[in-house]
């Protein structure tokens, strides 16, 4: 068996380790390059699009392993070790998605949606806070179709219960929602983590996220970590050991990841 830890730190990025407005993350960047030097592996499990997490490779300097549009697919295992395949699709695309959405779910439901990709790009770049080549990437989707919903919170509620029903998910962040297959950043993760285990037993995982579709994604790591975000309290929804901050993305990010480590052990 092997005795070295291996540590995998699953990470949302907007709003967790990218700023939350600004989406930059030069704070920490050193930070997260000495975490890599010392065989930390980081793998972005994001709603974000794949070209969106290869950009943010770019602008790190690293190839990241990582999990797209809300656990739909897992993209570079064999980054990790050459036996790992290089992609796992968990998903059904998008327009299989959506023609479910659209022949099963009430009129009624439907019309309170209103999808991003039916906006014009003034409407799309105000919700996404992006523009140009950055908005571009963030509407190219496979898997997923985000959208604002503009109907009461009793509507919303029956429609997460009506879409679960079909075999879909919703998955609301902190700008949109999200129409997925039944996916999501935990089951990913767990898949993730399965695969890597196939060569290394002793494995610990952190997970890092900020709002309501990573909660899943903190519960089933060994160390969950929240960092501030003050338009979302976790109320009545218990996690246990979780590690918290009061300080916002991109440093809550540094100082959950620390906290966690003191308790692996650890002290990068």
């Amino acid at each position: 068996m092997d005795k070295i830890i291996k540590i995998l730190v699953f990470t949302d990025l907007d709003g967790s380790l990218l700023h939350r407005d600004t989406f930059k993350f030069d704070e920490i960047k050193d930070y997260l390059k000495k975490l890599l030097s010392k065989g930390i592996y980081i793998i972005p499990n994001t709603s974000k699009t794949e070209n969106e997490i290869l950009e943010f490779n770019n602008e790190l300097g690293s190839s990241l392993p990582f999990i797209s549009e809300n656990g739909a697919a897992i993209k570079g295992l064999h980054l990790l070790n050459s036996n790992l395949p290089e992609e796992l699709i968990l998903s059904r695309e998008k327009i299989n998605i959506k023609k479910i959405f659209v022949e099963t779910v009430p009129i009624n439901l439907q019309n309170k949606c209103k999808w991003l990709s039916e906006m014009n790009k003034k409407k799309q770049s105000l919700v996404f806070g992006l523009e140009g080549e950055k908005l571009k990437m963030a509407l190219d989707r496979k898997y997923s179709i985000p959208f604002i919903f503009e109907g009461t919170k009793s509507e919303k509620k029956d429609l997460f219960i009506f879409v679960k029903k079909k075999g879909l998910n919703l998955q609301e962040g902190g700008r949109v929602i999200n129409l997925t297959d039944k996916v999501n950043k935990a089951k990913a993760l767990k898949v993730f983590v399965r695969f890597f285990k196939k060569n290394n037993q002793n494995v610990k995982t952190v997970a890092v996220g900020d709002n309501y579709n990573d909660l899943d994604m903190l519960k089933t790591s060994d160390f969950p970590c929240l960092v501030f975000n003050d338009k979302f309290t976790l109320d009545q929804i218990p996690i246990n050991n979780l590690i918290i901050t009061n300080k916002p993305s991109p440093e809550g990010w540094a100082d959950v990841i620390k906290m966690a480590l003191v308790k692996i052990n650890k002290n990068y």
